[in-house]
């Protein structure tokens, strides 16, 4: 091949790789991709990209290469590079031009070096000192400067030995060689500063959101664990389902992006409890708003008992005159049953103010009896009903703390995030995180809300944080109301929703086979939640 053809062939495997450098989207990929170019297009036996420290008063070791030692650091290795960073000012506070990476840094120039041995001017010390370890030879450098289209150093690509395949032997790097190593770290400046700046976009995104979950926590330590903990439930179980490789939902794949999306959807869930009034988020009682009620109620018992020792009082004064003292004892006796009743009464409207499961009917029916048929004089001396309507409506809500309109200002936060998140302009790679987020409280057979979907109409991603969302609030341990639920009273419960229609029986079985309760379990319930579950139970 002529001399020409050769360089107009490099100069196209410079287009090539310039355009795959902007599709990269990973930055530790992108870096890697650069060096591996770099050495790629000069023929280069090793290599190392530096990176301008925040701070920007040092080059950073960020990825390493030297292919006849086989050495490989940084990038996607996992590998760090483990060389301290190159200050560019020295102990002497000036520049620190002996090294030849930092040089090139603060001067903006390319060096290039035909044998570092024998160069001047530049500390190649710990270069020798390499060498000597290793027992390689290092000689010809070309050390690039990575400026941007602001003009703005971001790095140092630097290149060692070349090597000509037809005299097998390390040789300078050509004027060609500079050239187009020069055009590729501009290329490759380029793409890094956009990929970083893509990824500040995105971290800044996500500091919004953790503002958001933030602002939620502060409002209420009964929300904001929840808003953290859904989306790694949703994670674990989309990554069980991804491994699925048998069944209906074997060809379910994501994509880096996908999941990306997921989890955003996830940290938003629940951003629109943001507007849900905090008395009715923190109701910890059923009397609760801003004070817990039962306290009136007490009040009010007290004034009961105060009347009926009057009344007991006024009665043995009356008999004081005839001295009769077994009239006096059925007096006290009689006092002191009032008091009993009235004791047994308050002891069981403090146990009724307390949220559970399940209030049964005959005790709904004494709070009433309690509320209408006991009388009270009030503060402004008339005598009525010993509860308000409001309160037993409270008293007698059957499952929780809630009443029917507050399960609706509750659940309206549904209707909020949708509203929130469908005014924002999202990009391509995040279209559908309103409907991974909204759809969590959908129901599989179409009852559930806001918009009644069935399963059919909702994404796997939707159905997968559903049920994310209801495990997670069977098992909370941070809710006013109750405890945490026992892990297997928890699975009979998403094995119950399975049957009815209320969660994907698919994902349900993924959850219990693939083990992801057992793995959220261990990582965020306390150990006494803990039990054993049978989970050939759950399936019959």
């Amino acid at each position: 091949m002529k001399k020409n053809d050769k360089l107009f062939s490099r100069l196209e495997q410079l287009n090539v790789i310039g355009a795959s450098l902007s599709k990269e989207h990973d930055t530790h990929r992108l870096i890697e991709a650069i060096l591996v170019a770099s050495k790629t297009i000069t023929r280069a036996d090793g290599g190392t990209l530096y990176l301008l420290t925040a701070d920007r008063s040092a080059l950073r070791f960020e990825i390493m290469r030297t292919d006849s030692l086989n050495i490989s650091m940084g990038g996607t290795t996992g590998q760090p590079v483990t060389f301290p960073d190159l200050p560019l000012i020295n102990s002497k506070g000036q520049p620190n031009t002996s090294m030849v990476a930092a040089c090139a840094a603060i001067q903006g120039r390319t060096i290039n070096i035909a044998d570092a041995y024998m160069e001047e001017g530049f500390d190649f010390s710990g270069t020798r000192a390499f060498d000597e370890q290793t027992g390689y030879r290092s000689q010809s450098f070309l050390t690039v400067p990575m400026v941007n289209h602001e003009d703005e150093l971001i790095g140092v690509l630097q290149l060692i030995n070349a090597f000509d395949p037809v005299k097998r032997e390390v040789i300078s790097f050509s004027a060609a060689d500079q050239s187009l190593a020069e055009s590729l770290a501009s290329q490759a400046a380029i793409a890094l500063t956009n990929r970083q700046l893509i990824d500040q976009l995105e971290q800044l995104f996500e500091s919004f959101i953790n503002l958001i979950n933030l602002a939620i926590d502060e409002k209420s330590p009964y929300t904001g664990g929840h808003c953290q903990r859904v989306p790694e439930l949703t994670m674990m179980l989309a990554e069980a389902v991804e491994a699925t490789t048998t069944g209906p939902l074997a060809a379910f794949a994501m994509t880096t992006a996908d999941k990306h999306e997921l989890k955003i959807a996830g940290l938003l869930h629940d951003c629109g409890k943001v507007t849900t009034p905090v008395h009715v988020v923190d109701k910890a009682t059923k009397l609760q708003t801003l004070f817990d009620r039962i306290h009136l109620v007490d009040t009010r018992f007290e004034v009961l008992k105060r009347d009926a020792e009057i009344a007991a009082l006024r009665q043995q004064l009356a008999l004081r005159t005839k001295t009769d003292a077994s009239a006096e004892v059925r007096v006290q006796n009689a006092l002191a049953e009032q008091l009993r009743v009235l004791d047994a009464d308050r002891d069981f409207l403090r146990q009724a103010n307390i949220g559970s499961e399940s209030m049964a009917a005959s005790d709904q029916q004494r709070v009433r009896t309690i509320g209408t048929e006991r009388q009270w004089r009030n503060v402004d001396g008339v005598q009525t009903e010993f509860l308000t309507a409001e309160e037993m409506e409270n008293l007698t809500i059957r499952s929780g703390t809630l009443t029917q309109k507050e399960r609706e200002t509750i659940n309206y936060h549904i209707v909020a995030t949708n509203k929130m998140l469908e005014q924002l302009p999202w990009p391509k790679h995040l279209k559908r995180v309103p409907e991974y987020a909204g759809g969590h409280h959908e129901r599989m057979d179409g009852k559930g809300y806001p918009k009644g979907l069935t399963r059919e109409q909702m994404s796997i991603q939707a159905r997968i944080m559903g049920i994310a969302d209801i495990f997670e609030a069977l098992t909370a341990r941070d809710r006013p109301y109750k405890n945490g639920m026992k892990l297997s009273q928890a699975m009979k419960i998403l094995a119950d929703f399975k049957k009815n229609g209320h969660i994907d029986p698919d994902l349900f079985d993924i959850f219990v086979k693939q083990g992801v309760y057992q793995q959220y379990a261990e990582r965020f319930l306390n150990p006494e939640q803990v039990d054993a579950v049978n989970e050939a139970e759950l399936f019959m």
